[in-house]
């Protein structure tokens, strides 16, 4: 009597580790994610590492901020650590009609493009987090587009890395730190 329930306990208990094991060895083959899913909370009130315009297809004016482990690391002139986070967010790069009639007045001729202003976001924002275990595959930086809030879809995203590997050597940060 005792048999056949020591029989069905054990059954279910190897088809328990069958399946814990399946799970296991599936999730082991799997790559680790490299794009950022969430908004970092509070990411406006960082710091400014520095500013970039950027013309051609992007043409906008950019801020770079960073949480207080990237600027950290950025005054020390020392490697980032985990925990970094830096944000690029961006406008569209627009003269100033109010800005360059002020300048006109004042030099006594016309101008029309004196003055140039940040105009409507553009591009969305986008993140660098540094984990590097998490990210291990992408030289240790996860990246993120949000455009409207929304994570930007893996198509947009499979161009990130590529192009920070060109600037390895500086662990795949474009932006200097403006002193």
């Amino acid at each position: 009597m005792k048999r056949p329930h020591f029989s069905c306990l054990a059954l279910v208990t190897f088809l328990g580790v069958v399946a814990l094991m399946t799970a296991a060895s599936l999730h082991a083959d799997e790559a680790a994610p490299i794009y950022v899913k969430q908004i970092p909370a509070g990411y406006r009130d960082w710091k400014l590492i520095s500013v970039a315009r950027e013309e051609g297809t992007l043409d906008d004016i950019r801020a770079v901020l960073g949480n207080d482990e990237a600027i950290k690391a950025y005054r020390e002139a020392k490697a980032f650590p985990d925990g970094t986070i830096i944000v690029r967010i961006a406008w569209s790069f627009d003269a100033s009609k109010e800005n360059n009639e002020s300048f006109a007045r004042f030099l006594g001729h016309p101008v029309d493009r004196q003055s140039f202003v940040a105009g409507a976001r553009k591009n969305g924002i986008q993140f660098m987090v540094k984990d590097s275990k998490k990210y291990a595959a992408t030289g240790g930086w996860g990246y993120a587009q949000f455009d409207d809030g929304k994570p930007a879809d893996d198509t947009v995203m499979k161009a990130c890395f590529p192009c920070h590997q060109e600037i390895k050597e500086r662990d795949y940060v474009f932006t200097h730190y403006a002193q």
